[in-house]
């Protein structure tokens, strides 16, 4: 799943007439950098939710053909923050088996992670339904957050540590960690992922390679002089 559905207000006006997704960066669009790397890595079936602008998002990237993957589109009418959009799209992502668990990558981020590498958290997560609940990408403290989001220690997610890293907007899910999302309720992931680490049921690994948060313009243009 890509979420794709933010407002983008640190982006305007940029984003007042395009979604953030869609905004280019080098010769495409930043949610193109994504679809190409999860089809490269084997990934076929790809959710986006979507909201601001969202037609426009449909229009641009169809059903996926083009990028040789089939895209369903999961629409939100209300703000549902990051945890209430995943559980709103669960039906689609657990279509093909009720346990199943998934990857899902912020849209906003630029990132030359092989997503491959997280196939075998994908499958520890399916194989063992009674142990963790997600698996996070965690990268050094940006600029502009140096505080980081969470403590990693031997592959573990904790709640003490040594040093803070950052979320990447990169993670794999079992469906059970949305059991507690009320349909339709905004719910931020941060909270259900805080309320996991405390019984020790997420893992994690730290990724050292190009990562980039695009929440600004400036960041957008950080990136776009790179790839120039």
């Amino acid at each position: 799943m890509i979420l794709a559905a933010g407002r983008g207000e640190r982006m305007r006006p940029l984003t007042d007439t395009l979604p953030k997704p869609l905004l280019r960066a080098g010769k495409q669009m930043l949610i193109e950098y994504h679809l190409q790397n999860l089809a490269q890595a084997g990934f076929r079936d790809i959710v986006i939710n979507h909201a601001y602008l969202g037609h426009m998002i449909k229009a641009a990237l169809g059903d996926g053909q083009r990028y040789d993957i089939n895209i369903t589109y999961s629409k939100e009418t209300t703000i549902l923050e990051t945890a209430g959009g995943i559980a709103k799209a669960l039906p689609i992502l657990t279509s093909c088996a009720a346990n199943q668990p998934f990857l899902v990558v912020n849209a906003d981020i630029f990132c030359q992670i092989d997503y491959s590498t997280l196939l075998p958290a994908l499958q520890r997560l399916q194989g063992n339904p009674d142990g963790d609940l997600a698996h996070l990408v965690l990268v050094d403290n940006p600029p502009h957050h140096p505080d980081g989001d969470f403590f990693l220690e031997q592959g573990r997610l904790t709640a003490m540590g040594h040093h803070q890293l950052t979320f990447s907007g990169i993670g794999v899910y079992h469906p059970y960690l949305f059991n507690q999302v009320a349909p339709g309720i905004a719910t931020k992931l941060s909270l259900l992922l805080r309320q996991a680490i405390s019984s020790n049921k997420v893992g994690g690994e730290y990724y050292q390679g190009m990562w980039m948060d695009i929440g600004t313009p400036e960041r957008l243009q950080l990136l776009t002089a790179q790839f120039l």
